[in-house]
């Protein structure tokens, strides 16, 4: 029941204006270098005032004109991909709520208005992940809304920290630094960590794949993953007062891993989703060295591509009967050609191929960590994860493109023209979106100065990767895949370092076994009589008391006045 005018071409028709509207506002803000700080009164009662404060300035408003853009197209895309479920309006305001809450997250300076769109967040996509009703959603929504709630407890702490200081608003505290504020920017970087899935909390992202594509494609692109990094660049002037070692590791560590993870994975939805975690750690990593500018550009970039990369893939997981093993898929480019050159815009612009939307922010940000003083160990880990990228993106190409032997016959393989449409725009950003950002960012050019071989090693990196990703795809003539010959090492990597393990059953195993022992003793042991059955006990003894002496009270009465003779006589 595709009607001309359905909800969800209304909706989607809505936010694309407001998108536009808004990105124009803050390229515009950005240029003039202006900001709006608007405090809305909402209540003055006695001396007791509520008010609601935004902060208009070119940052927040041009994330959310992207946001807003992305969510229409993904809409758009939702209307042909739900047109046969039951629930679609349901569906429909959910994801409208979701990224509604986004933007409250977005334009608010103060601790508690963004804590209502952060829980806003952590609650619809608990909502939107176990929409298809069954254990295994059921499971990754749990994992998911509980993860996030250490992110959400970590800024009520922050909230109840900064009573020290006089007030919510964190602009206020960004030209200062005291000791105290270790406290307050340590627990806003255990928010930010939770939010954008770092190590140790990595485990959710790609559990979180069990919600219908397009909220994944929303999700990975522009929300709820980049919450956390938006609220650390907020931030980043009160962070970089500090020593960011450690969490610089931990991110880097996380790129690496997931870099590492997907190049082993055959199930498509999960190698995108260890893709955003990838470019995550790229993006908090460039923050914590001490740029959150290009963080953020990444940030932009990295949405539009994502998006893209995700509205297709859901469209090709469609035409296979819903199965999302690339080693099911083979040929899909002579099936569905307009798919599958969205497919590789997307994914030539996520390797940082030279002019595309990727290349703009992600080679800025390799150059700035080369010229930043930092270890060779740090070079290395950010370079080996550029390589990793472009492996299993390659990986994927040959599988879901060109890989001929797998494939299974009689699919239905159609190409939606609403679809198509919300790919082309996707498809336009993902090409033009990161020169145009980029030249409007910066308003000078940056010109990084470095030898020739430190200007071509992202380059040779991106080679080397793409070579690494073909040697993983093709079988060798004697035997399997190079990855089964190394079985251990590539079970390990697949399992994102045994995650998923540490964050579910290795947390409650423990606990059912002390429970189990628990109730043995108590339930079933000496707790029975001791705690259990006392009161029970105690009553009925008092009541046979009761019971003796009312039934034989002639005989107690004449042994009480004979006893009371006998002591007065005494």
């Amino acid at each position: 029941m595709l009607n001309k005018w359905s909800v969800y071409l209304l909706g989607s028709l809505i936010l694309f204006l407001t998108g536009m509207l808004f990105f124009l506002i803050g390229s515009l803000y950005l240029i003039w270098d202006y900001v709006v700080f608007m405090d809305w009164e909402i209540l003055s009662l006695n001396s007791c005032v509520v008010t609601m404060t935004l902060l208009f300035d070119w940052m927040s408003l041009v994330f959310v004109g992207c946001v807003f853009i992305i969510s229409s197209m993904v809409i758009y895309y939702s209307e042909s991909y739900m047109g046969s479920d039951l629930d679609r309006i349901r569906f429909y305001f959910l994801v409208i709520l979701f990224v509604m809450s986004m933007m409250m997250m977005i334009v608010s300076p103060n601790l508690m208005s963004i804590l209502i769109g952060w829980d806003g967040l952590g609650l619809v996509s608990y909502c939107l992940v176990i929409y298809f009703q069954n254990y295994k959603s059921y499971s990754a929504g749990m994992l998911t809304i509980l993860t996030n709630r250490i992110g959400d407890v970590a800024i009520l702490l922050s909230i109840a920290w900064m009573l020290n200081y006089g007030s919510w608003h964190y602009i206020y505290y960004m030209g200062m630094w005291d000791f105290m504020e270790f406290y307050l920017v340590s627990l806003i970087i255990l928010a930010g960590f939770t939010s954008s899935a770092q190590i140790p909390f990595s485990s959710w992202l790609p559990a979180a794949m069990a919600a219908p594509t397009p909220v994944s494609s929303l999700v990975h692109s522009s929300t709820l993953v980049t919450a956390g990094v938006y609220l650390l660049i907020r931030f980043s002037d009160l962070i970089l007062n500090l020593d960011c070692s450690l969490v610089l590791t931990l991110s880097m560590m996380t790129m690496f891993m997931a870099g590492l993870g997907a190049n082993f994975e055959f199930d498509l939805s999960k190698i995108i989703a260890l893709s955003t975690l990838s470019q995550l750690g790229l993006m908090m990593s460039i923050l914590f060295i001490g740029y959150p500018v290009l963080a953020f550009l990444h940030l932009l970039t990295h949405a539009f591509f994502k998006a893209l990369l995700f509205l297709c893939a859901g469209l090709m997981i469609h035409c296979m009967s819903d199965s999302q093993d690339i080693r099911h898929m083979g040929l899909m480019v002579n099936h569905l050609p307009f798919t599958c050159t969205c497919f590789c815009i997307s994914n030539m612009s996520l390797c940082g191929m030279p002019f595309m939307s990727g290349f703009y922010s992600k080679d800025i940000i390799l150059e700035m960590m080369m010229v930043s003083g930092y270890n060779f160990f740090v070079f290395m880990i950010f370079f080996l994860s550029i390589g990793l990228t472009v492996s299993y993106t390659f990986r994927v190409i040959y599988y879901t493109l060109f890989y001929h032997i797998n494939v299974y016959s009689c699919q239905s393989y159609t190409e939606d023209g609403i679809m198509m449409k919300s790919m082309i725009v996707l498809s336009v950003l993902a090409i033009f979106g990161g020169s145009m950002l980029s030249w409007m960012v910066f308003s000078v050019p940056f010109l990084v100065v470095l030898p020739l071989f430190l200007k071509l090693m992202p380059l040779t990196f991106i080679f080397l990767g793409g070579w690494l990703g073909y040697e993983l795809s093709v079988p060798f003539l004697g035997g399997g895949l190079l990855s089964e010959r190394f079985y251990f090492v590539s079970f390990f990597s697949g399992s994102m370092w045994f995650m998923p393990y540490f964050s579910t059953s290795m947390i409650y195993g423990k606990s059912f076994y002390v429970s189990s022992g628990y109730l043995e003793v108590m339930d079933g042991g000496w707790g029975e009589y001791l705690v259990s059955n006392s009161f029970l006990f105690l009553s009925s003894l008092i009541s046979s008391m009761m019971n003796y002496y009312q039934f034989n009270n002639v005989s107690i009465f004449m042994m009480v006045f004979i006893l009371i003779v006998i002591f007065s006589l005494i």
